[in-house]
């Protein structure tokens, strides 16, 4: 999978985009949290290796590489493969997790991969003992997202949407009654939008490399066409490919789609930037289900218990009322559990909640 096929499926997506449809003003706050599995601190704030973009085994066209990627320091490597973060959140946010300052961010499961890193994420708490696998297992607990879909403000004002068909059951659809669009599932609805059908059109069509995991593009584009014409208060959105092309060993292709989710973040900011229910009322929280290791070089496509450093995660926080900070070079120590609790804290400051272990952040004015 190369950079131009990568980038030609979000051209298309762009080319048949709308304009935002625009609906009267809630003053409630919003939050848009997003994850991108398995994508490492050292290319978010660092860009790409310089071990690894050159080496042959993981990439196919070094030279192409480093013409889009490699700069002569860490600062304009990192611009040149997230220009969105580097050149426009790190202006009105805050960028936690550069490991070369002291300031860290880790997961507080054992396990280190995606659906116990994920039920920390969404629920504020690991469960080692029930969150053992990858398994297409419901998840026994429940996520901030089914916690405030229960109370009578946020009723039917929560949505999901995610690459990996685990998603559904780490969120557990069935019971949480929360709409999950993912893996390679289709809009659903009478009154779906004429860009919605477009997609469903172009999804079989367009083949994975994956048999689990569908490109982020559509996942994306589905969460942004639901948000134009549904509204939600809280939507949780879980880009997939990157974890993808590593385990595969295409470092050419992770870092490519990184740079592509970049823009697919800015259009959805850009979106509730324009849209007036979202309109400066509006949270982004980013950050990853787990790490990557770095030590043998190979270790940088795999992740678990036993490859050190695929606990070191990263936090960004931009939007409303969020202080800017920057990238955050103070020595610092967070948790991937405190995520789930701020968002409580933003959307239900009232409601109590025993079952969230970590800490909240402290992130608005």
């Amino acid at each position: 999978m190369n950079r131009s096929i990568i980038l030609a499926t979000v051209a298309i997506f762009t080319f048949f985009g709308g304009n935002a449809q625009q609906k009267q003003t809630n003053k409630n706050t919003k939050v848009v949290f997003i994850t991108l599995d398995g994508f490492r601190w050292q290319e978010l704030f660092t860009g790409a290796d310089e071990k690894l973009v050159s080496k042959k085994k993981y990439v196919d066209d070094k030279k192409e590489l480093k013409e889009s990627f490699w700069r002569d320091t860490p600062e304009e490597r990192r611009v040149a493969l997230m220009p969105f973060f580097w050149n426009e959140v790190a202006k009105m946010g805050q960028l936690h997790g550069n490991r070369n300052y002291e300031n860290n961010v880790n997961l507080t499961n054992t396990r280190w991969f995606s659906y116990p890193g994920y039920n920390e994420l969404l629920t504020g708490a690991a469960d080692d003992k029930h969150i053992r696998s990858n398994s297409k297992e419901n998840n026994p607990n429940k996520t901030i997202l089914e916690k405030l879909n229960n109370q009578p403000k946020y009723k039917g004002k929560v949505a999901a949407f995610g690459s990996w068909d685990v998603l559904p059951f780490i969120i557990n659809e069935e019971r949480s009654g929360i709409p999950v669009n993912a893996g390679f599932e289709l809009a659903k609805g009478q009154k779906i939008s004429e860009r919605e059908q477009f997609l469903n059109e172009l999804q079989p069509n367009l083949p994975s490399p994956w048999e689990a995991v569908r490109f982020d593009a559509f996942t994306s584009n589905y969460a942004l066409e639901y948000m134009k014409r549904k509204h939600p208060e809280l939507v949780y959105i879980s880009f997939g490919e990157t974890d993808d092309f590593a385990h595969d060993g295409n470092y050419s292709a992770y870092l490519n789609s990184a740079h592509a989710t970049d823009h697919l973040i800015k259009k959805l900011w850009e979106f509730t930037q324009q849209d007036s229910f979202y309109k400066n009322n509006t949270i982004f929280i980013i950050s990853t289900d787990h790490g990557r290791g770095t030590e043998p070089l190979e270790e940088w496509r795999n992740h678990d218990s036993k490859v050190k450093g695929a606990d070191q995660v990263w936090l960004v926080a931009f939007g409303k009322d969020v202080k800017v900070l920057g990238e955050v070079q103070t020595k610092e120590q967070l948790y991937s559990n405190q995520i789930a609790p701020t968002i409580l804290k933003l959307l239900a400051p009232t409601m109590k909640d025993n079952d969230m272990k970590g800490e909240t952040l402290n992130l608005q004015k």
